[in-house]
């Protein structure tokens, strides 16, 4: 990986005058401001659909693309609906944050339009769509078809009992019964992938590469589960044993309990771990490198008793190592990852990490703990080149926040380490900090570029409600902030001279 720049902005945050970011005008507007601002990466959350709590981590397929991010306005050029349609629609836009309920109510009924519309229009393209992606599309477009007849219940308490276990029969019952809804489904998803590739290939030409993000679990309610049980540790009736988290920490007393299903290792190993293989392969397609998520995790995981109410009571599980991530290697060879190496680490995951030669991540908010000032790995004094620096991911306070927030001797620490002033402003003596490192790969948030306080951060772990919902205002991505980030970017070597 060459020594480069980039930013994190999740497509939800781009601005929109209908709720949400999409992949239409504004998001080829964002890869035309990293351009401007010498931004050879866009960083992007997971992009597929969202369920329960709103988060792009907890999906009901690891595969589909998000709904909500097919362009309106791209589907009116295209002839699929009329603009009056859409200004008919009640938007109550706050143009701050994300409505995910008012989304849930309005936006179905225009994808469902357009498909009416297209179907038969663009038919062979869809048939060659649907078989280019016949190992996930067919049961993703069922599931959602099935979910919706029973109410949007979780498939654990669908009250057919015969599809819940996805039983041959009922699945081709069903697939009748329903065809219409899957036939819409796998009509969005068409319109999703269609408009991703004209996105990636203008990214492309303007020579912005995209990140994305693969959690390493996949959620319960999902296609994922429902029709692959076996590559789960579940019982007779499908319903989880263990369930994954994280032990308690500093930060956390009760751990943070996920609830995400156990991957069998042992039965994904014996079938030459080919649903991982099926699964980095659709993240190949759709990035140009992608962060793993909590890679710790193949080395050994946190697995929890089902009827846990928190984390405490877990145990580590050893995971598949480097058999899992060598497999991928080699599949994909030509791909770059990045291993989210943070939180509990061992010598064994430091191990794992570095017989991966895969580059791990450094986290400057998490760099300044004034109780030992020297032996921080996230310092960047101690930084080797093969790593990914970031001011914050999307799982931290902005920079602003955590200059309000943490403990006032680490952000002394972090003045006097970073020669912080009020001329230069302190976001962005952190991101001089880590433009100046020696990492290969630099990244901030897009929040943090706008000297953004807690109002606009992405998540906070373990709470529900209020996540996930920051976005852009139009504007905000103004020319001179661009120059402002191309002269850091320049003057430390990660972009054009």
């Amino acid at each position: 990986m060459e020594r480069s720049s980039g930013i994190i902005l999740p497509i939800y945050s781009l601005p929109s005058p209908y709720g949400i970011g999409t992949l239409g005008q504004a998001a080829r507007d964002f890869v035309d401001f990293l351009v401007d601002a010498g931004q050879a990466w866009w960083q992007v959350l997971p992009v597929g659909p969202t369920s329960y709590g709103d988060s792009p981590y907890q999906s009901p397929s690891t595969f589909a693309g998000n709904p909500y991010f097919v362009d309106l306005d791209s589907l009116v050029d295209d002839g699929l609906l009329e603009q009056a349609e859409i200004d008919a629609v009640n938007w109550d836009d706050d143009p701050a944050f994300v409505d995910y309920r008012r989304l849930f109510e309005t936006r179905a009924d225009l994808l469902r339009r357009a498909y009416e519309r297209g179907w038969e229009r663009d038919s062979a393209d869809v048939w060659a769509f649907c078989n280019e992606n016949a190992s996930w599309l067919g049961d993703y477009a069922l599931f959602m078809a099935v979910k919706r007849h029973f109410g949007m219940a979780i498939w654990t308490e669908w009250p057919d009992v015969d599809v819940r276990l996805h039983k041959p029969d009922a699945i081709e019952r069903y697939r009748e019964l329903l065809i219409d809804e899957v036939q819409f489904n796998e009509y969005v998803q068409f319109l999703f992938f269609k408009q991703w590739e004209q996105l990636h290939g203008y990214a492309r030409e303007k020579g912005v590469r995209l990140m994305g993000d693969l959690p390493i679990y996949v959620a319960l309610d999902s296609a994922d589960v429902w029709a692959n049980p076996s590559q789960f540790v579940l019982d007779e009736r499908n319903m989880p044993i263990e369930v994954a988290g994280v032990p308690p920490d500093a930060f956390t007393a009760d751990g943070q309990l996920w609830g995400n299903p156990l991957y069998d290792y042992g039965a994904m190993e014996a079938d030459g771990f080919g649903w991982w293989i099926r699964r980095v392969g659709g993240a190949v397609k759709l990035f140009d490198m992608v962060r793993i998520d909590h890679f710790r995790g193949f080395e050994s995981y946190w697995a929890v008793p089902v009827d846990e109410k928190t984390a405490c009571n877990g145990r580590w599980v050893k995971g598949p190592g480097m058999r899992l991530v060598g497999t991928l290697q080699s599949w994909f060879y030509q791909f770059s990852f990045v291993a989210e190496d943070l939180g509990y680490t061992t010598p064994e995951v430091a191990a794992l990490l570095a017989d991966s030669g895969l580059p791990g991540m450094k986290v400057l908010e998490l760099a300044f703990d004034s109780r030992d000032e020297s032996s921080n790995a996230h310092m960047p004094h101690s930084y080797g080149p093969n790593c990914v620096c970031y001011v914050g991911t999307h799982d931290n306070a902005t920079i602003m926040q955590w200059r309000d927030e943490a403990d006032p001797d680490d952000v002394h620490l972090a003045e006097r380490y970073l020669g912080l002033n009020d001329q230069e402003g302190f976001a962005w003596g952190f991101i001089r900090g880590g433009m100046a490192s020696v990492a290969d790969l630099f990244v901030a948030q897009m929040q943090d570029y706008l000297e953004l306080g807690a109002d606009a951060r992405t998540n906070t772990p373990g709470t529900l409600g209020s996540n996930w919902r920051w976005r852009m205002a139009d504007g905000q991505a103004t020319p001179e902030l661009a120059a402002r980030i191309a002269a850091v970017t320049r003057l430390y070597g990660r972009g054009a001279r």
